[in-house]
């Protein structure tokens, strides 16, 4: 989970942010009803950049935001309107600190910054840009210059703050207030802000900024080893963004009520508190606190002995953290080519003495070129050697990277330095799970262990490999794999159910082989076919991953299924109906998801041309 100082500085810039488009908190359906006239072009040409503002500054969705402001700042740029280039890099800004592009936000602040710095009259806008730049600072933990643009936002709005700009001038010294508590440990000093701002918040009735207020009064009880007083506060806080529907800070502050009330063994409302965290994050899209509710989830049940519901909310946590997993061997290959280039121009300096040398032992005696000729040649059979060595090594690294990605992906990374992001409409996704893995952990060697997970991982890749489908990657005991991409194909949910079976069929016959040493499971599959988004995630280590709605109900299915059988969704049977038998389970409840229709997968129809197995329930 994220510092406790950054979450709440991304709070804090959601004031300042609100603060400068008041219509957005006032009246959603303005922003419909503008985005409505813009895009159909009725308005008079004088109004655009205005409109344009209004869009950029009030869409929820900080891609569109980011799509009007960028008009904004080209259409302010032909016009030469200084005032509207400063309002498109000011929501530019915005709309890229919501998506977490912090550097890229730092950067168009201060391009804000650069046009209305030489105007005193701009005093204003200056302190609404410091305010900015101070939000970003204290989101990549700078904390000297976070302090510093807070201080400087205050000098400039402090002689504004009984005219135009008091919301700019409290939010700046919500801000300060802010980093003293959680950055500098100065809870007393931050009281004293805090106290200031909100008279200011109460004067103007600005309820959005008297939540905030409450609320880091609470955090800063927090530090004064206040917990009951705190609480309080941060409940009373939550009361007021639910009015707002202001739900990333809600459920940031519902993590912290589930530490209080586990604090005082309140279990139930521990998990009610984390759980109506995750909620809220699952309803609108917050990977982020998707991934920091599954985390507390996870410390929770922990704290309560439960490990195996502790390791399961875990899987989830690292699943939306997007880990990087399996690919160090990425590093070795960026390694290996370093030290290639460093041979060939160690190789390449060499033959230059060597040529130098040739020429000044022209005049030599025949011996001296006899031994020259002998060095020459031992020079060259060493040069050929080394090529052949360079050679090899390259091939290997080649080979190490086709292990890591699909060959098509390798190839794009290879020729352009990154691979875009590409959407399959028909993609099967299959998951695998073994049954008890946690039980059976605790009470097995670890080396054993691992030696036991790498039998059945390496005959299941054999397998996938069979059957034209994909690895994706493997999280713990899970084993993911897709049909029908990097290239779409049309039978890939028959191939995956053909798989499937290969799968059941080898662990089967894995508990009746005595021959080998290794632990024995029962295992479970789950189908989904739909929609996905593929491509390469991380800057220095790559890894391969797929993302979308289908991978999920494909993990849901896995969940749900039971040990040595095949439950698909309603997805995949409409696909494979024709070719297997399939027993309807009825609609079943899925956490998050309502009731789901489920299929177990039997018998291929005869005449179908489909081949399979039947699927047997065993017992862990």
């Amino acid at each position: 989970m994220r510092s406790l100082y950054q979450n709440i500085a991304f709070l804090l810039f959601v004031i300042h942010f609100l603060a400068s488009n008041l219509s957005f908190s006032q009246n959603r359906a303005t922003t419909d009803s503008l985005q409505a006239i813009y895009l159909s072009g009725d308005f008079e040409e004088e109004q655009r950049l205005s409109i344009l503002s209004r869009l950029a500054g009030t869409h929820p969705n900080p891609d569109s935001s980011l799509v009007y402001s960028e008009e904004l700042i080209r259409r302010a740029i032909a016009l030469d309107s200084s005032y509207a280039l400063y309002r498109g890099y000011l929501q530019k800004g915005n709309s890229l600190r919501l998506k977490g592009d912090l550097t890229e936000a730092l950067e168009t602040y201060f391009k804000g910054v650069n046009i209305i710095t030489n105007d005193a009259k701009k005093r204003q806008e200056l302190g609404s840009l410091y305010i900015s730049i101070a939000g970003v600072y204290a989101s990549m933990d700078n904390k000297q210059s976070t302090i510093d643009y807070y201080k400087n936002a205050i000098n400039l709005l402090s002689e504004l703050k009984d005219q135009q700009d008091s919301i700019g001038y409290a939010s700046a010294i919500e801000n300060l207030g802010d980093s003293y508590n959680l950055e500098f440990g100065r809870p007393d000093t931050a009281l004293v802000l805090f106290k200031e701002s909100e008279v200011i918040w109460k004067a103007l009735d600005y309820k959005i900024g008297m939540a905030y207020n409450v609320g880091n009064i609470g955090l800063a009880y927090v530090q004064l080893g206040k917990p009951k007083e705190a609480e309080v506060k941060i409940q009373e806080a939550i009361s007021i963004l639910e009015e707002f529907k202001d739900y990333y800070a809600i459920s940031v502050y519902l993590t912290y009520m589930a530490d209080f009330s586990a604090d005082r063994n309140e279990w139930t409302y521990a998990f009610e508190y984390a759980e109506r965290s995750l909620h809220l994050a699952k309803q609108n899209s917050l990977k982020e606190q998707i991934g920091d509710a599954y985390l507390k989830l996870s410390e929770l049940h922990e704290k309560r002995g439960d490990v195996e519901k502790s390791f399961n909310y875990y899987k989830n946590h690292i699943t939306y953290r997007d880990s990087v997993q399996n690919v160090s061997a990425v590093q070795q290959m960026a390694n290996f080519e370093v030290s290639q280039k460093q041979n060939e121009l160690d190789i390449l300096n060499q033959k230059q003495k060597t040529q130098k040398v040739i020429g000044i032992s022209a005049a030599i005696a025949l011996f001296l070129i006899f031994l020259l000729a002998v060095g020459l040649y031992r020079r060259n059979v060493y040069i050929k050697k080394t090529n052949m060595i360079i050679e090899q090594e390259m091939d290997r690294s080649e080979s190490l990277l086709l292990n890591i990605l699909p060959e098509k992906t390798a190839q794009e990374l290879k020729e352009h330095g990154s691979v875009k992001a590409n959407k399959f409409n028909s993609v099967t996704v299959l998951f695998t799970d073994f049954v008890a893995f946690t039980r059976h952990s605790e009470h097995l060697d670890p080396e054993l262990l691992v030696e036991s997970i790498g039998y059945y991982f390496t005959a299941f890749d054999d397998i996938i490999e069979k059957y034209g489908l994909e690895k994706i990657k493997t999280i713990g005991d899970s084993y993911m794999c897709a049909g029908g991409l990097p290239f779409a194909i049309e039978d890939h949910a028959h191939k995956m159910i053909q798989a499937a079976f290969e799968i059941v069929e080898f662990v089967e016959e894995a508990k009746s082989n005595r021959a080998t040493h290794q632990m024995r499971f029962d295992i479970r599959i789950g189908i989904n076919t739909g929609p996905v988004v593929a491509g390469v995630v991380g800057s220095k280590k790559f890894s391969y991953d797929i993302w979308g709605d289908t991978v999920n109900v494909a993990s849901r299915m896995e969940g749900m299924s039971e040990a040595g059988k095949i439950n698909i969704s309603e997805n995949t049977y409409t696909l494979v109906k024709d070719s297997y038998e399939c027993e309807y389970r009825g609609e079943i409840a899925v956490k998050n998801r309502g009731s789901m229709k489920m299929y177990f997968v039997g018998n291929a129809i005869s005449g179908s041309g489909a081949m399979s197995s039947t699927p047997k329930s065993t017992s862990a």
